[in-house]
Order: structure tokens, then sequence, then C-alpha cells
């Protein structure tokens, strides 16, 4: 094939098609270079800008000759191509996540963003979703480089017409950022594509170097290696570590939230102080915000700051001691309780558990809250008849880790509380699983979505309490949440911070949080500071060790 096949032996004369392919390149190019990145970006004024990179392009397409025209068009509809995929990945990342898309570390988590999905709105509707908006991406690129292929083709005429056309925007844009009256106009104008894709690649370099970094962090010297001799002030106790889905410090001071939760969190607090427990609460700085809880668990148990995939798939390789490896060597029986998990997990072999009760294992016969697989109640339920009074058969005590999951997404329908005697295996629950508005008709209302949010969280505190009255006996509590949910429940540029309680029967060892930025009860104060959570491992085994 030539390059005469792929353009047209024969010029485009100025007409209907040549109208259009302008109209094509110009809507496609403008539309990529001022979308915003940011969903809080939309507005008016986000579009009233002149992209110089725009005429320039039409200017240059023109004037070469077509084969040099043709490879410029092709590098082209590359970087437009390039452009849309990025900002359109930046508002879900954003949206999600709070921070930019990155490419180095966000691609292997695509899987994780189609479960999320379709667990909130449906399979056939997520991918309908995903279709049409992957058809329509590749549509504009074929336009956009069909249009190119058609500019290169003008003759004389039209050529020249379009050139001074480019030309007089050029001017106008290199006018307005010299003697623009006000600010406003002045900004109207200028070429931002280059910096926002040089800006990626250097966020993918600094990336890479964070690796290596991660890998001499792996590598240096962690005391303790072993379990050996710890946790003596802790000792004859359990040690139940609760991660609680989605429960950051919005939920606390945020006032949409912290109507229903400040009193339920004080109600958890006079309930478990009537069955002798004393709590201690503070915050934490998660390293994730809107999901990836598993970065929060490796974070805490790791000790290491884990705030990207790829950190955490190092992490699971590496022979650093978890906090669990390290009680289950102190003597310590292991068990991981973790109803999300309905693959399989070869991560859990890194952290050390004696046993693992993951979705199958839990023997729910209950029908899923949507994505939520069961009912917290039930997860903890479970927990005490599958876990917690096997291992302890021996004369062991058990150190757990435990995912609370009704607060995740899609918060609908929302579970309540009912007697544990009537429990059993779960099936008790389908009523409640099928009550409530499916997640699209809750989504379709973002004030809807924040009022089934809290009531989940409610719900998690609320089971969570009365499991510490009813069956807490002399164990150790350290309840935290694994991040702040999304932007829609918490707005932008909030606090990464979490809650984090400590409770136990033994008032001494509760008070040895308050120097650490503790303060008495449920209700960590707005004033405490926001610790990173990777600082917890050595704090845990630091107090749980001291005579």
């Amino acid at each position: 094939m030539t390059l005469d096949d792929v353009l047209g032996k024969r010029g485009v004369k100025s007409g209907k098609k040549a109208a259009l392919a302008a109209i094509l390149f110009v809507a496609v190019a403008f539309i990529a270079l001022t979308l915003p990145d940011h969903p809080g970006a939309f507005s008016a004024n986000a579009f009233m800008r002149l992209p110089l990179e725009l005429p320039l392009l039409g200017i240059v397409l023109l004037i070469l000759p077509r084969r040099l025209a043709l490879g410029l068009g092709v590098l082209a509809t590359a970087v437009v191509v390039a452009l849309l995929f990025l900002k359109i990945a930046d508002i879900g990342v954003q949206s999600a996540f709070q921070r930019r898309f990155n490419p180095y570390l966000d691609i292997k988590m695509l899987s994780d963003g189609w479960n999320l999905l379709s667990g909130t709105v449906g399979s056939w509707v997520a991918g309908s979703a995903i279709a049409a908006g992957v058809t329509v991406f590749l549509l504009l690129g074929y336009l956009f480089f069909w249009s190119t292929t058609i500019l290169i083709r003008f003759g004389a005429p039209g050529r020249r017409r379009m050139i001074m056309g480019f030309a007089v925007l050029l001017i106008i844009g290199f006018a307005l950022q010299q003697f623009a009256p006000t600010p406003f106009l002045a900004r109207v104008a200028g070429a931002n594509a280059f910096g926002y894709l040089s800006q990626r690649l250097d966020l993918v370099s600094r990336s890479v170097a964070d690796m290596r970094i991660f890998e001499a962090e792996l590598q240096g010297t962690d005391k303790p290696v072993t379990g050996e001799g710890l946790f003596q002030a802790v000792a004859g106790r359990d040690i139940i570590l609760v991660f609680i889905e989605s429960y950051g410090r919005s939920a606390i001071e945020d006032p949409r939230y912290g109507a229903l939760i400040a009193p339920r969190l004080t109600a958890v607090e006079e309930q478990i102080a009537a069955a002798g427990f004393h709590a201690a609460s503070g915050w934490n700085l998660s390293p994730t915000v809107g999901g990836l809880s598993w970065l929060a668990h490796g974070t805490f148990l790791s000790g290491l700051w884990v705030d990207s995939q790829a950190r955490y798939d190092r992490l699971m390789i590496s022979q650093r001691p978890s906090l669990n490896r390290l009680f289950r060597e102190a003597g310590w029986k292991t068990t991981a309780v973790m109803p999300a998990i309905t693959m399989d997990w070869p991560e859990g072999a890194y952290y050390g558990y004696d046993q693992i009760l993951a979705h199958k294992d839990l023997g729910y016969q209950g029908r899923p809250f949507n994505w939520v697989t069961m009912p917290d109640q039930y997860t903890l339920s479970a927990f005490e008849r599958l876990g917690r009074i096997p291992l302890k058969r021996d004369g062991s005590n058990v150190m757990a880790e435990i995912a609370l999951i009704s607060s995740h997404a899609p918060w609908t329908p929302v579970a309540t509380l009912i007697d544990w005697d009537d429990v059993g295996d779960g099936s008790i629950f389908t009523p409640q699983a099928e009550s409530g508005d499916p997640p699209s008709v809750v989504w379709a209302d973002p004030e809807r979505v924040r009022a089934q949010y809290v009531l989940t969280v409610d719900y998690a505190l609320h089971t969570l309490g009365d499991y510490i009255a009813r069956f807490g006996d002399d164990a150790v509590f350290i309840i935290l949440g694994d991040h702040q949910p999304a932007a829609i429940i918490t707005g932008p540029d909030a606090s990464r911070a979490v809650p984090i309680h400590v409770v136990s029967r033994d008032r001494s060892l509760v008070d040895r949080f308050l120097p650490e930025g503790f303060a008495q009860g449920m209700v960590p104060g707005s004033d405490l500071p926001e610790r990173p959570m990777n600082d917890m491992r050595e704090m845990v085994i630091r107090l749980f060790s001291q005579p």
C-alpha cells in the first residue's frame, strides 16, 4: 500500500467533506486539549480556552509534504488518544482515590475496578457502560486521524483558507497571552499538553525510583526479626484486630454523618464500659482512600508505608515479618477472617496465619448484600464459632485479623442487628439482603448514597460494640478504619485519617496509649495527631511487650 492509497490520489476540494474534516479536527483536538482531569473542575470556564497546540498543529499539517504530514498525523493521533485516555483515567481515579492515574501502578488494578463497578451496578450495566465508553473513545481517535488525512489532501484554495484561519487563531492566542487586560483572558490561551504528558512521565519515573527506595527499606534491618519473648504484657489474652471498611475521620467529624456516628460511639463506650472494658482512641493516616483496603492491612501489619499495588506485591514476597507472624512465633494461634475473599488468596502466606476463614470457609447460607458477601454480625458470629473457640481448645490464645465489610460500597441494603442466638447459618439475613432499593436506584441520587453510607457505618459500630460486650471476655481489641470512603462521601481534599480504638478490660494497658496521641473513650478528639498507620506495628510491639 502506497501513500497515495492511504491519502487518495486526488486532493480534496472545498465542499462538505472538507468542511466536515475541518470541524472534526478542531472538535476532537479541542476536547482532548481542554477536557479537565479532575471531576471537580468541570465548568463552563474550563472549556473557555484556546489551546495553541490546535492551530499550530493545523498549520504544520497543511504546509508539510504529504509523507511527513502523514507521519505527523499518526503522531498527533497518538497524542490525542493518550490525552483522552489519561484525562478520563484521572477523572475516575480522582473520584475514587483522590489522586492522579499512575500508568505504572494502576493498570494492574483494572480487574479490581471491574469487580467494584459490576458489584455496584451489576455486570450487564457495567459491561454496557464500559463498552460504550471504549466505543466512543476509539471512534474519536478514528475520526481525528481521518480528519488529518483529509486536511493533508486539501486542494490549494482550501489549504490557503485553512492556514489563514489557523494563523489568525494563533495570533489571537499569543496576543491574549501578552496583552490581555484581565488575568482570566490571559489564561484563556495556552499550550499545556506537553506539560501534562511530561508530568505523567515524571510521575512514572518517580514511581520507579520509589520502588527502589521501598526495596531498600525491605532489605534494611527490621527489629524484631522474631516474636519469641514478645507481648508479655498481653500474655494469656486474645488479640483481635478489626478493620472496619470505609470508616474514616469524616464519619465522625463531618456534620452530615457525625450526628449519627458520634452518639453511636458514645453508646458503644457506655455499653462496653458496663461490661468492664476501657477504651482509648486516636487517628491513623491511611495509605489509601476510597478502596484498596489491603494496602492499609499491609501497612499496619508490616510497619512499612504500602501506598501502591507495586509496593504491596513486593511486600508479599519479602521476608519482613508481619505483626501476625510475630504473635504466632510468640505462642498465639493466628487466624484471618476475610469474608470478602472469594478467590484464591496467595498473599495470605505472607502474613503467617494458622487459619484462614475466607468467604467459602465461613459457611454463610444467606443472600449477599450485593457486593457485600455477608453482614458483619454473621462474620463475627462465625469467627467465634469457627475460629476463636476451636483454636483455644488446646489452651492457646488467638491473634485474629478480621475484616468487616458491611460498610463497603454500594451501601445497600443496610443490615440490622438481630439476637446473636438467632444468627445460625446466616439464612435469617436473607430478608434483609432482599430489602431496600438496588444500587442503580440508590446511586442515582448522591444524597441517598451518603445517607446509606452512614447507616452502614452505624451498623458496623453497633454490631461490634455488642459483640465486645457479649463475647469480649478478656480479649484486647484494636479497631480501626481501613480508609476514608470515596470523594462522593467525604467531598474533595478530605483528611486521609481514620479512627483507631484500643479496647481492653486492663485499664493500665489502655492507658499506655494515652501518651502516644490517644485519648480516653471511643471518640477521638479533633486535636489529636494523625499518626501514620505504619507506626502502629512498632507501637503495638513496644506497648504490648513492656512489663
